[in-house]
């Protein structure tokens, strides 16, 4: 049966598959995002044309919507074709942190690691774990996406349970919870400088907004994802997954390594839940020790007084070398124990063997590396054109012309902010476009820039999982087209609805039960001003 032909499933099946097959007639990306492409180079040229310019709050100066096909825009786009592609910040965090991925993977690390602590684990425990580690990998930023979904799906084979329920569960997890995690985050002290900047001017800033000022709701609304995220792989996406038949094994190459979720070298089953034998116990134990050995390594640097890896002032918040080096660290902590394993456990047998590991994983992701291309490209342009500055902003001016005042208005702007995160996926970009409004608009109407900061986390991050703007879900769709090749961007959009749909009002009644309440929304950090 296929994923989206069921027609004797629930009529939640039946909606899902109407949106999944939908979506799946949209192009191929690689010809939709061309298309876009050639939209906003329309779009904004015809802006340049009309003279359409763009104030954003709190700037004195207004900036003009540039064309694609104009001269000033040919040339830009002449000379940095090859920049925007190669600069591609996924492009970057992905081919990067996959090279050490290669290796661990195809040495057996990752397989044996899985077999050994989750082959004894509870089932139904599993969903929730992945909720935990998802929120909490925003830490990481970006990296997360490219880490916690395949991993996700090996701890569910490994128990004997789909998947592709783990894969995109774990993408649900740290997409909607990108805003938010139980630690704190370079995301917090950048909001908060953000925000701190925005106050500035009012005449009552409020109370000084800090990296923690949000804590006690993060805490609180990571809690609640992390459950909302075990249930909804649990009773939603994991029971239709098998209702349509979607595989539950890899297509792989000839020429691969033999898959982590295989077992590796190690003798696991074709299940992924044999035993561990006594090598790759020995194998896991040294890899173990060589990454606490560079971990340790790495802090003491990190930690000396005079540190380069410090920022301005000594500090590591909000920017700081160390926080630039996070690809730098997630690799190197994924290649040191899998070279160690794979020398250990003998799947490592010489040197020809890494890069062989290594293009193993890249070869895996070569749609997406010809996505890249062109989404690069439209990126850039979107960014240098203004169009989505434009956008931002007139939407913001159109809730602020609305006149609406009280809760209904925080309600107004979480929305406002869900729809804006579909075109402008940078919380940080979003932010500083909203909070130039916003953070004075509702300062005015009583409320601390602490809890309008609060509210703009759920619009940022609720709706980040069904763009296709979002590039991370094209590498999401091309780790799912390793179990199902004809998978397209519907398959994802329809399976990463049911946890927008319950992600956006729960993290909504979170937020109004800090309102109502009157609870601070971190230490020192109120609701209302005054």
């Amino acid at each position: 049966m296929s994923a989206t032909g069921a027609a004797s499933g629930t009529r939640a099946d039946r909606v899902l598959g109407w949106v999944e097959r939908t979506g799946n007639r949209l192009p191929e990306p690689f010809v939709l995002f061309l298309g876009l492409f050639v939209l906003v180079a329309l779009v904004s040229t015809l802006g340049a044309v009309l003279g359409v310019s763009v104030t954003v709050p709190g700037s004195d100066d207004a900036v003009p919507v540039r064309g694609l096909f104009t001269a000033e825009g040919l040339t830009w786009l002449t000379t940095n074709l090859g920049a925007n592609f190669i600069g591609f910040p996924p492009l970057l965090t992905v081919l990067t942190i996959l090279l050490a991925i290669g290796v661990a993977e195809r040495s057996g690390l990752l397989s044996a690691v899985i077999r050994l602590l989750f082959h004894s684990a509870p089932r139904w425990a599993l969903p929730y774990v992945v909720g935990v580690v998802g929120v909490t990998a925003s830490v990481m930023s970006d990296t997360a996406f490219v880490v916690v979904p395949p991993l996700a799906a090996m701890v569910f084979r490994a128990a004997g349970r789909h998947p592709v329920a783990g894969l995109l569960g774990g993408f649900a997890a740290v997409g909607a919870g990108y805003s938010t995690s139980f630690v704190v985050t370079s995301l917090d002290a950048l909001f908060a400088g953000i925000t701190t900047a925005v106050a500035q001017v009012l005449p009552d800033p409020g109370t000084p907004v800090t990296p923690v000022s949000n804590y006690f709701f993060n805490l609180v609304s990571a809690a609640v994802l992390t459950v909302i995220t075990g249930l909804v792989i649990t009773r939603v996406l994991e029971p239709r997954l098998e209702r349509t038949g979607v595989p539950r094994e890899q297509v792989v190459h000839e020429d691969d390594a033999a898959p982590a979720e295989d077992g590796g070298t190690g003798g696991g089953g074709a299940d992924g839940t044999a035993d561990v034998s006594p090598r790759e116990r020995r194998a896991v134990g040294a890899a173990a020790l060589a990454g606490v050995l560079v971990a340790v390594v790495m802090l003491v640097a990190v930690l000396l007084p005079g540190s380069p890896w410090r920022g301005e002032g000594g500090g590591y918040l909000p920017e700081s070398p160390l926080l630039d080096s996070i690809v730098f660290i997630v690799f190197v902590l994924f290649l040191v124990p899998g070279l160690v394993y794979g020398r250990v456990s003998g799947s490592l047998t010489s040197s020809a063997d890494v890069p062989r590991f290594m293009q193993g994983a890249i070869r895996d992701l070569a749609p997406f590396i010809a996505l890249a291309f062109v989404l690069g490209n439209f990126v850039a342009l979107f960014t240098w054109s203004g169009v989505g500055t434009w956008l931002a902003v007139e939407g913001a001016a159109g809730l602020e012309a609305i006149g609406l005042t009280g809760f209904p208005a925080v309600l107004a702007f979480v929305l406002l902010a869900s729809l804006l995160n579909l075109v402008i996926i940078s919380g940080s970009s979003l932010w500083t476009l909203m909070a130039a409004v916003f953070v004075p608009l509702f300062a005015l109407l009583g409320f601390e820039p602490a809890f309008t900061q609060g509210a703009f986390r759920v619009g940022d991050s609720a709706t980040q999982i069904l763009t296709p703007l979002n590039p991370y879900m094209v590498v999401l769709l091309t780790m799912l087209r390793r179990y199902e090749p004809g998978a397209g961007l519907g398959s994802v959009i329809s399976r990463m609805l049911p946890f927008t749909l319950a992600f956006w009002p729960a993290w909504v009644a979170v937020l109004t039960l800090f309102y109502v309440t009157g609870t601070p929304m971190g230490p020192g950090a109120g609701v209302r001003l005054g």
